[in-house]
C-alpha cells in the first residue's frame, strides 16, 4: 500500500501531519490526521492556587490566550461561589470581543483565506498573507493590521497586557475602565465594525460571486453530518462569553442544553493510539468511531456549527447576514465545512458590534468590578466559546484553593473527530486513481483542516502521560557527544 505524507501541514497553530494511504488501485483507503506534539497544563495546574490558573492557562497558547483567561476566570468563580457583579462581567465580555474579532481577521485573511483569496491550487509561495494583499490591495492589508492593533489595545487596557491578560479575578476583573479608556475602546470599536462590513463584502466578491468555489465548499467532499454546539444566551442567539451550550442534531433539532456545571452528563472522551489529541463524544449517543450521522456520538464545534446550534445572532448586522448564510446555502443546519469560513466571518461581525454595544454602555465605567469572595473554595466549571470550538475549564480544589485536579477540553479537541473525518473525505474527493497527485491537491486535502482553524499548542493530551522524544546533544562544532531517548 502506497503513503502520502503531508508534513508538516501548513497554516495553523502547532504541529501536526496528514498520512494518505493508497490502495493497490491508487485511490485513497484511509486518511489519518496525527498530533505528534505533548503538551501537559492539566498537570502543571496541580498544586497551584486556583486564582493563578487565569494567568498560567494563558500561556497554553499564545494566539488565544484570552479564551483561557476567560474560561479559567469563570472557573474560578465557580470554585469560590462568587458571581461578578454587571460591570465586572461586562468588562471581560468587552474584552472578549475585541479578542475574538481580532483572531477571527487572522484567520479569514492569514490562515484560511489564502486557499480562497489567491486560489486552493496558486503556488505554495503565494498562498500566504502576503499573496492575499497582493490580490485584494495594500489599502486592505492596512486595515487587517490596523484591526489587529486595536483589538490589542484594546485587550491590553482592560486585561493589563496585550498578549497574556492578567485582570481575571475570582469574583470579576482587577480594574475598572476609566471614561478616557472607554473613549477609546469606542472609536476603536467603531472601525471594527465598518472592517467587519468589508470583511463581509470580500467574501461577497471574491468567494460567492466564483461559481467554482460555491460548488467547492457545497461539494461532497467537504461535507459532514454531524451534531453541532454552541453556547447561547437566554433567547437562543450565539454569544461567546456567557450561557448555556446548545447541541443539535444532524436535522437541526435541539439535542440537549447544558450549564457549564454539567458537561461530564453530556461529553465523554477516547482516546486512540496514533494521536495525542483526545476525542471528545456525547455520552447519549456513544462513540461509533470516525463516522457522522444521527448514529454517532461525534459532533462539531466551530463558528458553523455555533450558527447551526444556535437561532440567530444577538446583533442586528449579524443577524441580516445570519439569514442570508442559510438562504443561500439551503436553509439549517449546514453541513458543508469549507461555509465556516463565512460563518468565521459572521462571527466577526457580530463581535465587532458586541464590542462597540459594550463600549457604549453606561454601566461599563462604574468603580464596582468585583465581588470578594468569601465562601470555602471546592469545585467549579468555566467555559466560553473560544473562536475555535468551545472550551472547558474544570478546577477541582482542596478547602484553601489549591488545584487538585484539572480539565481541560479546548476547540480543537472538540473538533479532533470530525476534521480527522473531513481530511479522509478531502482526500477522496480529490486525489483519484491514474491523476498526478500534485502540491495542489494536497493542499486542497490541507483545506479540509483549515477550515476548522485548528490549534494545536493547547489541544494536544497524551494517556497516560508518555511520548516519544529524542534528544541529540552536539558540541560547537556539530559533533554527537550524547544521544537521549524515552518510549522510542
Amino acid at each position: 500500500m502506497n503513503k502520502i505524507s503531508i508534513d508538516p501541514i501548513t497554516r495553523l497553530e502547532g504541529h501536526g501531519k496528514i498520512e494518505i494511504f493508497l490502495n493497490e488501485e491508487g485511490e485513497v483507503a484511509n486518511a489519518y490526521f496525527q498530533v505528534p506534539e505533548l503538551r501537559g497544563f492539566e498537570k502543571f495546574a496541580e498544586g497551584r492556587p486556583v486564582e493563578e490558573m487565569a494567568r498560567i492557562t494563558t500561556r497554553i497558547c499564545g494566539v488565544c490566550p484570552e479564551a483561557h483567561h476567560m474560561a479559567a476566570s469563570k472557573a474560578a468563580d465557580a470554585v469560590y461561589h462568587v458571581e461578578p457583579p454587571p460591570a465586572g462581567k461586562k468588562l471581560r465580555e468587552l474584552l472578549y470581543s475585541a479578542f475574538f474579532t481580532g483572531d477571527h481577521t487572522t484567520h479569514f485573511y492569514a490562515l484560511g483565506g489564502p486557499d480562497f483569496v489567491v486560489g486552493p491550487d496558486a503556488p505554495a509561495a503565494e498562498r500566504n498573507i502576503l499573496g492575499v494583499i497582493k490580490k485584494v490591495g495594500l489599502d486592505a492589508g492596512g486595515k487587517v493590521i490596523k484591526l489587529r492593533r486595536d483589538a490589542q489595545r484594546t485587550v491590553s487596557i482592560i486585561g493589563g497586557k496585550a498578549v497574556h491578560p492578567v485582570c481575571g479575578l475570582p469574583g470579576g476583573v482587577s480594574k475598572a475602565l476609566t471614561e478616557e479608556e472607554r473613549q477609546e475602546i469606542e472609536g476603536y470599536a467603531k472601525d471594527a465594525v465598518e472592517f467587519a462590513k468589508f470583511s463581509i463584502k470580500v467574501v461577497d466578491d471574491i468567494v460567492l460571486a466564483n461559481k467554482a468555489y460555491v460548488d467547492l465548499i457545497m461539494s461532497d467532499a467537504y461535507t459532514q453530518r454531524t451534531y453541532y454546539m454552541g453556547m447561547v444566551d437566554a433567547n437562543n442567539k450565539v454569544n461567546f462569553y456567557d450561557g448555556k451550550v446548545r447541541v443539535v442534531d444532524p436535522e437541526g433539532k435541539e439535542f440537549v442544553k447544558y450549564a457549564p456545571s454539567e458537561y461530564q452528563d453530556v461529553v465523554a472522551e477516547m482516546v486512540e493510539p496514533w494521536s495525542y489529541l483526545k476525542f471528545p463524544y456525547l455520552k447519549k449517543v456513544g462513540w461509533k468511531g470516525l463516522v457522522g450521522g444521527m448514529d454517532s456520538g461525534v459532533y462539531c464545534a466551530t463558528p458553523l456549527s455555533r450558527l447551526n446550534a444556535a437561532d440567530g445572532m444577538a446583533t442586528p448586522l449579524a443577524q441580516a447576514e445570519y439569514e442570508r448564510f442559510y438562504q443561500t446555502l439551503g436553509g439549517k443546519p449546514v453541513h458543508n465545512t469549507l461555509a465556516c469560513h463565512w460563518a468565521r466571518v459572521i462571527e466577526l461581525l457580530y463581535a465587532a458590534e458586541r464590542w462597540l454595544e459594550l463600549a457604549q454602555d453606561p454601566q461599563i465605567t462604574d468603580p464596582n468590578v468585583r465581588t470578594i469572595p468569601t465562601a470555602t473554595p471546592t469545585e467549579g466549571v468555566g467555559i466560553v466559546e473560544a473562536p475555535r470550538g468551545t472550551l472547558t475549564h474544570h478546577y477541582i480544589t482542596d478547602e484553601n484553593g489549591i488545584v487538585q485536579k484539572a480539565n481541560l477540553i479546548v476547540g480543537t479537541t472538540n473538533n479532533n473527530a470530525p476534521i480527522s473525518m473531513s481530511i479522509k473525505s478531502a482526500a477522496q474527493g480529490v486525489i483519484k486513481k491514474g491523476q498526478p497527485v500534485t502540491d495542489g491537491l494536497l493542499n486542497m486535502v490541507e483545506m479540509a483542516f483549515r477550515s476548522y482553524d485548528p490549534c494545536f499548542g493547547c489541544a494536544t493530551h497524551s494517556l497516560p502521560g508518555q511520548m516519544p522524544l529524542e534528544v541529540i546533544i552536539r558540541d560547537a562544532s556539530g559533533t554527537e557527544i550524547q544521544r537521549l531517548k524515552q518510549n522510542c
